[in-house]
């Protein structure tokens, strides 16, 4: 857990663009007009394999290509290993806030996990209301992988 909070707080210090990222491979899902994306990257510098503990952090955008204002309100996450754990995440908004978004806005943030394996992924989604009426809806996060670097040929 200390892992995961000086990850957590390294990147809310300072902002990583997405050119840090040296894994380019991004995944995409769009639901009702909510685009969103995902990069991933292993950081070694918060991982110690010995002791069976891998920190990943990932960046996600939202992009509003709706007609209309939402806001972000819960996450829901499926965080999956390869010891066949599996961890359920959900709460308030993201990163500590609840964003609204106008069309064609974007909206970025990074956050992180660790696992205790080398390799897992992450898949979720976010609950969405419109500004205009308060109609709820529900938009996929896309399943993404998390691989140690290493584990790459």
């Amino acid at each position: 857990m200390l892992i995961l909070q000086r990850l957590l707080s390294k990147f809310r210090l300072q902002f990583i663009k997405i050119s840090d990222f040296k894994i380019k491979t991004m995944v995409v899902a769009v639901t009702d007009g909510i685009k969103v994306s995902v990069l991933v990257q292993y950081q070694p510098e918060f991982s110690n394999p010995v002791q069976a503990n891998f920190g990943f952090a990932y960046k996600v955008r939202i992009e509003n290509q709706s007609q209309y204002s939402i806001q972000l309100l819960r996450r829901h996450w499926y965080i999956h290993d390869t010891n066949c754990l599996v961890r359920e995440v959900e709460g308030e908004g993201v990163i500590g806030v609840q964003p609204v978004l106008e069309p064609g806005e974007i909206y970025e943030y990074v956050s992180g996990c660790n696992l205790s394996t080398s390799i897992g992924k992450m898949r979720g989604t976010y609950l969405m209301e419109r500004v205009m009426d308060g109609k709820q809806f529900t938009v996929l996060i896309p399943d993404f992988a998390l691989v140690a670097s290493y584990k790459l040929n």
